[in-house]
C-alpha cells in the first residue's frame, strides 16, 4: 500500500527564547492508502496544530511532511494551497457547509476552485451525493437539512476532488451518538472503498472501534500502542443518517 501521508520527526515552536512554546515534539506518523486513523488526546495536547501541520496549513518548524509521496514541507502559501486543494479533504465538527449554496454547489464549489468546471464536474458531484443518500436533497440549503444530514454532504463535499487523504476534525461533535456513528460508518467506509487515507481528531471514544488505528497525542507528542490497534480486517458498511 502507498503511503499517503508521512511526518518525520516534526516539530512545531512558537516564539523564541524563554517565552518559546514547543506545540509539538518530534511527532512522526504514517498513514497508507485505506487506513483510517484516529488522533486522540485532551484539550490543549497539540491535536489543532498537528491537524493543521498535517493539512498543509501551517508549516512545522522542523522535520518533514509529505502528502501523496511529495514533500510539501517548503512551500510557498500559494503552493500550499494547491495541495490542500488537489491532495487533501477536510470535514470539520460543524460541516462548515456555505449557507446560502444548495447542496450540489456545495460540491461543485470545491471542483471550481481547482479549476474543474462543467457537466463532467456535476456528474461526478451527483455521483457523489448519491453514494452518501443525499442525490435527492441536492436543491436544498443548509438550513433545511438535519445535522446528520449536513455531515454527509460535507464528506461527500471532501471527495470531490479525489483527494489521497482525508483529515477529519472532531465530526462528532455536534451530532448525537446514533448519528455520530453513522457518519464515522459513512467515511471509514469511502475511505475503504475508494483507497484513501485519513486521520481524525476525536474525543469520541464511542467510535474509535472503526478506526483502523488510534494514537494518543499528549504534551505534543504521539504515542501508538500495539493495544491500540483495532482489528483491521472489520469492514463498515456505510450508514444512512438522518
Amino acid at each position: 500500500m502507498k503511503e499517503k501521508l508521512v511526518l518525520e520527526n516534526v516539530n512545531k515552536i512558537y516564539g523564541d527564547g524563554e517565552t518559546a512554546v514547543t506545540a509539538l515534539q518530534k511527532v512522526s506518523l504514517t498513514v497508507k492508502e485505506g487506513e483510517f486513523v484516529a488522533v486522540v488526546g485532551p484539550s490543549g495536547s497539540g491535536k489543532s496544530t498537528f491537524l493543521s501541520i498535517a493539512g498543509a496549513l501551517l508549516s512545522p518548524t522542523s522535520g518533514r511532511i509529505l502528502i501523496n509521496q511529495k514533500d510539501v514541507t517548503h512551500l510557498t502559501s500559494r503552493e500550499m494551497s494547491d495541495v490542500r486543494v488537489k491532495n487533501l479533504g477536510f470535514i470539520f465538527q460543524a460541516s462548515n457547509l456555505v449557507p446560502y449554496l444548495k447542496v450540489l454547489d456545495q460540491l461543485l464549489l470545491v471542483s471550481k476552485l481547482a479549476g474543474k468546471v462543467g457537466k463532467e464536474a456535476e456528474q461526478k458531484a451527483k455521483e457523489l451525493l448519491d453514494q452518501v443518500g443525499l442525490l435527492h436533497r441536492m436543491n436544498y440549503y443548509p438550513e433545511k437539512l438535519s445535522g446528520g444530514e449536513r455531515q454527509r454532504v460535507a464528506i461527500a463535499r471532501a471527495f470531490m476532488n479525489d483527494p489521497g487523504v482525508i483529515l477529519a476534525d472532531e465530526p462528532t461533535a455536534s451530532l448525537d451518538s446514533k448519528r455520530g456513528r453513522a457518519v464515522v460508518e459513512l467515511m471509514a467506509s469511502e475511505v475503504k472503498q475508494r483507497g484513501k487515507a485519513a486521520v481524525m481528531v476525536t474525543h469520541d471514544e464511542r467510535v474509535l472501534d472503526l478506526c483502523d488505528r488510534i494514537v494518543t497525542i499528549k504534551d505534543g507528542m504521539l504515542y501508538e500502542k500495539k493495544a491500540d490497534i483495532v482489528n483491521k480486517d472489520k469492514k463498515p458498511e456505510a450508514s444512512v443518517l438522518g
